[in-house]
């Protein structure tokens, strides 16, 4: 279904300082509709735009664009079905090897009541989809893998969590790309890289990307 940003939504549109507006979103895959859309558009004097969980920060070259912009979104149609089928259906667009052999793959099993086979199967059954980036350079946000997954994060958090790490918190799973201190429940770990400046695209995963685990 596509929509279009009209008087009725336009309030979910802010002014982010005088050089950059922020979209308000109902869920991550609006998010990633409207984050395509836009990139898609080229509107004039938009320098970049930045998905997060629930918005899309629009960076604008200078204030005389920004109402110009504004009046732009209500022209453009999102397609959000276009997200929302892209991830379960078909061959993933990154494949991740991963052992299975987190120091918290134990407790996610007797939190979700699952088996540790079952944990791993859950996690390598379903793909998932990069919503967005974070914490760190190279760290996505995964989203729309079995929701039996979901569990808390740790009560503390871990000062070192090692490169390569592979986690679970609240509907997301995610990969840590370097060492860095994380609260969330361990896995498993892979040799993926995930951050590579030599790259034309530093990261391997970006949002709107597929992305299906593989137990090595």
């Amino acid at each position: 279904m596509s929509v279009a940003l009209d008087s009725t939504t336009i309030d979910t549109v802010l002014n982010y300082g005088d050089t950059a507006l922020l979209l308000q979103c109902e869920s991550t895959v609006d998010v990633l509709a409207w984050t395509a859309a836009l990139r898609s558009a080229a509107l004039p004097g938009v320098v970049d735009v930045v998905p997060a969980s629930h918005t899309v920060l629009v960076t604008l070259a200078a204030p005389r664009h920004q109402a110009g912009v504004r009046r732009a979104l209500r022209r453009i149609e999102v397609d959000t079905a276009a997200v929302r089928t892209r991830a379960p259906r078909g061959r993933a667009d990154v494949v991740i090897d991963v052992v299975y052999d987190g120091p918290d793959l134990a407790e996610v099993a007797e939190r979700t009541g699952l088996s540790v086979a079952q944990v791993i199967n859950a996690h390598t059954a379903t793909p998932w989809l990069v919503g967005f980036g974070g914490s760190t350079p190279g760290f996505a946000y995964l989203l729309g893998g079995d929701p039996r997954l979901q569990v808390p994060r740790r009560p503390e958090l871990r000062a070192a969590v090692p490169a390569g790490a592979v986690a679970l918190a609240g509907r997301f799973s995610g990969i840590y790309p370097r060492q860095w201190p994380g609260g969330w429940q361990l896995i498993g770990h892979t040799d993926a890289v995930l951050w590579d400046l030599d790259l034309p695209e530093p990261a391997l995963l970006t949002p709107g990307l597929s992305v299906q685990f593989r137990a090595a």
